[in-house]
């Protein structure tokens, strides 16, 4: 079948089985209710809350936490058991709620939709809820109304509507009766009103084609409703992290066993180490780590003005690659604005605009400047409502103090002639002296056409074929610029009658030419530069025309050159042509909804992370299929809101690159915690598993080892998630979406610190079992030189390239807390009279902690000498693991 706007008229009208003068009978659409449904989305298939809780437990690493507290209570060891299941529960409630906010993108769609609309049935007109609404009804449609369903018009009075929301055209589409081919783009069916976007001027008439689903705003809903939630790239490492832990630490904890059985070890006393070990060597307190990493992001994001509605969407938007970015409302700022104009006498030009105008003015405070060099704007912001280009006038002319109201006290309005999409023009009859003016604005070649003279300053002057030419090339010139130009004339009627006609739209003076246009939003250029340094390509899609897309590509920056991708082009081009070009095009324009998700999918299946960006409700089903969602938070629609990560309380392009920023600091402060935990506890099993190659008594108790990994590793650990940027953190291109949480060496400055620390804590126990101080006092003493190294390898982590003399020893204060209190809680391990006795412990003589602090503190220590030898300046040389 072919599309609405395609079919004749009355051939459309005969398939609806209406009437175009009468409407519906009553029993028609009660009938017709029952067949098509009622005129709304339908509620999205909700989990229920319980289920939608217990899936948080499905993570494979909060699995492994629970069999960890399962081991943790078969020990005996109730704390550390209450500790895991307290991070497993914490977890789970978080992301309970993330979940519950993310699913009511298709609530929030169907509170858009008009509550209410009119309609003629039976010849008379009714009010009735807009679920009501059925295929045949006639609606009755005038300024200011919000359209209840998609309808074909079928009488039209200078109508104009809204539907930047929908299409991202930002200025409104005039509408008229008329037939249109089939390959016709959404945004240029002038011949249809959708459901959801609102009527700025005109009245009409228009018979419903489609309700519900049916409509435009229900395909989107139905895109919606299809997208499948997917992990993030940081969700994918920690699992894919979890697995590799699991497998590593089963693997050498069942050696450990093996070789402490094979030398006649005590059978239970090594299972009950092993099984200590495996909890140990297993990070628990990582997923809450990263959550605390993810909220310290979010809470410097919320300070830049951008707010996360989920916490992993933090870090991918550390790691995107390509920010796709709705024109209309984002990069620019969704408001008409006079750019430039050509007038002998721009004064005379701003009072037509101003008097031949039917938008509404508002005063909002102080001024922003004046438009004419030279002259004040009395001090006041101006604002208007109606239309957007005859707003723009109004303020433009308001700017340079040429108030409508002043100046309708001196040339009152005495009559108008509407605007109609037939003449193009629209002209407004005013006192003028002791006459009367006619005052005209519309389409350039039109009013051309209908001019006389023109103004050149002095007086008007014959328009002949030279200087109409010269007009026209002016016009060429701003169109070729995407500005939207209108030409603004009068004509003296010094014998008027009273009455106003077309036929008077005749013999007039050309005044000049008004460009208008939407403006950049301030930043936007710079931000888009920033992100070309940082990597990150940057792409523009609009429902605009793709002059005007090239337009203001070149404005931003952006490599236009490549050429623009249409929407008619988008249409033959299969998935796998657009994947081909979608990583050279940089512009798209003459969009629809369903375009945005597939250029979204063509960049994710090239091996992007995607951020997209938008307002309107056309964006929603690409924000929700992107890697993040961005919406904009004061001119976004609730539904982009909803189906958004992340939301720009500003609407400001520029915060993004902030959280660009922001999440690339929480994915490398993720890296040094990592870094610090798995280093941490590779160190436990290397002691454990050294000791038992070289058949040596355990140096470690299962409490000992539990208390290292829950207590002195926790706090650390945590403050690294405070860690400010680094200086060049946006001078670094993307990481490779499917990098390793452990790529870029990290896994081997693990294993080679890790070594380290089980090399050093074995020594420090064979040394003090020789000393003759007992098995009690040894594994004291290797119980805190592990301690010891890991409060002093912490401060190493704060940084992968440089020393910590060179980052700072105090430029993080949470870690220098952090640290002292992990070292109290040893201290009372060591010393407190109960705490001795549940951790076998001894107190060291002064001797020893000599030892215990030159063998944890000389790698701190010599990285301090390097460093103040210039060695280490540029990170060229490290120690033990962390060389670059």
């Amino acid at each position: 079948m072919q599309p609405w706007h395609a079919w004749p008229l009355s051939d459309l009208i005969a398939y609806l089985k209406t009437d175009p003068g009468a409407g519906l009978e009553p029993a028609q659409a009660r009938q017709r209710l029952l067949i098509y449904g009622p005129n709304q989305l339908p509620a999205g298939r909700k989990a229920g809350a319980l289920k939608l809780f217990l899936a948080q437990f499905e993570d494979f690493m909060v699995l492994v936490l629970l069999v960890a507290a399962v081991l943790s209570l078969f020990l005996g060891e109730w704390y550390d058991a209450i500790t895991i299941l307290a991070i497993v529960v914490l977890n789970a409630v978080l992301g309970f709620f993330q979940e519950y906010r993310a699913e009511r993108s298709l609530s929030a769609l169907r509170r858009l939709t008009a509550p209410r609309a009119r309609c003629r049935r039976a010849f008379l007109e009714v009010d009735v809820p807009a679920a009501e609404v059925v295929p045949g009804d006639l609606l009755l449609l005038a300024a200011g109304d919000r359209v209840a369903a998609d309808a074909r018009l079928v009488r039209a009075w200078d109508l104009a509507c809204d539907e930047s929301a929908l299409t991202g055209e930002s200025v409104p589409v005039a509408k008229e009766v008329c037939e249109l081919p089939a390959e016709t783009a959404l945004a240029e069916r002038r011949n249809l009103v959708y459901a959801g976007t609102l009527v700025t001027r005109g009245r009409a008439e228009a018979v419903v084609v489609a309700t519900g689903l049916g409509t435009e705003t229900g395909q989107i809903a139905r895109l919606l409703g299809k997208h499948k939630e997917e992990s993030t790239p940081l969700e994918q490492r920690l699992d894919h992290l979890g697995r590799v832990l699991v497998a590593g630490c089963i693997a050498i904890c069942a050696l450990v066993v093996a070789l402490g059985l094979r030398r006649g070890g005590s059978a239970l006393e090594l299972i009950m180490a092993g099984i200590s070990l495996a909890v140990a060597a297993i990070p628990e307190g990582l997923p809450a780590v990263v959550t605390l990493a993810l909220a310290v992001g979010v809470q410097r994001m919320v300070r830049r003005r951008a707010i996360l509605r989920k916490l992993p969407a933090v870090e991918t938007l550390g790691c995107a690659t390509v920010i796709c970015a709705d024109k209309t409302g984002t990069l620019t700022e969704n408001r008409m604005t006079v750019r430039e104009i050509r007038a002998a006498d721009g004064k005379l030009a701003l009072t037509i605009g101003a008097l031949c105008n039917d938008a509404t003015l508002k005063r909002e405070g102080i001024g922003i400047g004046s438009l004419w060099r030279g002259r004040r704007a009395g001090g006041e912001k101006w604002s208007a409502a109606g239309d957007p280009t005859e707003a723009a006038l109004l303020v433009a002319a308001a700017e340079a103090g040429l108030v409508r109201g002043f100046l309708e006290q001196a040339h009152p309005r005495l009559g108008e002639i509407p605007f109609d999409s037939y003449r193009k023009l629209m002209s407004t009859a005013h006192r003028w002296g002791k006459g009367v003016r006619l005052l005209v604005k519309g389409a350039p070649d039109v009013v051309l056409e209908r001019c006389q003279n023109y103004d050149d300053g002095r007086g008007a002057v014959p328009l002949d074929a030279r200087a109409k030419a010269e007009w026209l090339g002016q016009n060429e010139e701003l169109a070729g610029r995407a500005l939207r130009v209108l030409a603004v004339a009068y004509r003296d009627l010094p014998a008027w009658g009273g009455e106003l006609h077309p036929n008077l739209e005749s013999e007039l003076t050309l005044v000049g030419l008004v460009g208008l246009s939407d403006p950049l939003r301030p930043g936007v250029r710079e931000a888009i530069a920033r992100c070309r340094r940082a990597g990150i390509k940057t792409v523009m899609i609009t429902g605009d025309h793709p002059t005007t897309a090239v337009a203001v590509a070149k404005e931003l920056g952006l490599p236009w050159e490549q050429g623009v991708a249409t929407g008619a082009e988008l249409e033959s081009w299969s998935q796998r042509e657009l994947e081909k070009w979608a990583g050279r095009i940089a512009v798209y324009a003459r969009v629809s909804p369903r375009h945005k998700l597939r250029i979204v999918r063509a960049l994710k299946r090239r091996g992007h992370v995607v951020a997209m960006t938008g307002d309107g409700i056309n964006d929603a089903p690409a924000i929700k299929e992107a890697d993040i969602g961005v919406a904009m938070g004061q001119a976004g629609t609730d539904i982009a809101k909803e189906a958004s990560a992340m939301i720009i309380e500003d609407d400001n392009f520029t915060t993004i690159v902030a959280a660009v920023e922001e999440g690339r600091a929480v994915y490398d402060n993720i890296r040094k915690f990592i870094r610090y935990l798995l280093t941490c506890n590779m160190g436990e099993v290397m002691t454990m598993l050294l000791a038992a190659v070289f058949g040596l008594p355990l140096p470690l108790l299962p409490i000992q080892i539990l208390w290292v990994n829950l207590v002195t590793d926790g706090l650390p650990a945590l403050a690294l998630g405070f860690d400010p940027p680094a200086p060049d953190i946006m001078e670094r291109p993307p990481r490779h979406p499917g990098e390793s949480i452990l790529s870029r060496g990290l896994a081997g400055k693990v294993l080679a610190r890790g070594l380290g620390i089980g090399l050093l804590t074995v020594g420090v126990f064979v040394l003090a079992a020789r000393a003759g101080g007992g098995i009690e006092r040894a594994r004291t003493m290797a119980f805190t030189v592990l301690v010891l190294q890991q409060l002093f390898y912490v401060f190493e982590c704060r940084s992968e390239t440089k020393p910590i003399f060179a980052v700072g020893l105090f430029s993080n204060p949470y870690l220098l807390v952090a640290a002292a209190l992990s070292l109290a809680m040893q201290l009372g391990a060591l010393y407190h009279p109960f705490l001795k006795v549940v951790f076998h412990t001894e107190a060291p003589a002064g001797r020893e902690w000599a030892l215990l602090l030159l063998v944890a503190g000389g790698p701190f220590l010599w990285q301090g000498v390097l460093w103040a030898s210039g060695w280490t300046e540029k990170g060229e040389l490290d120690i033990m693991g962390n060389n670059t």
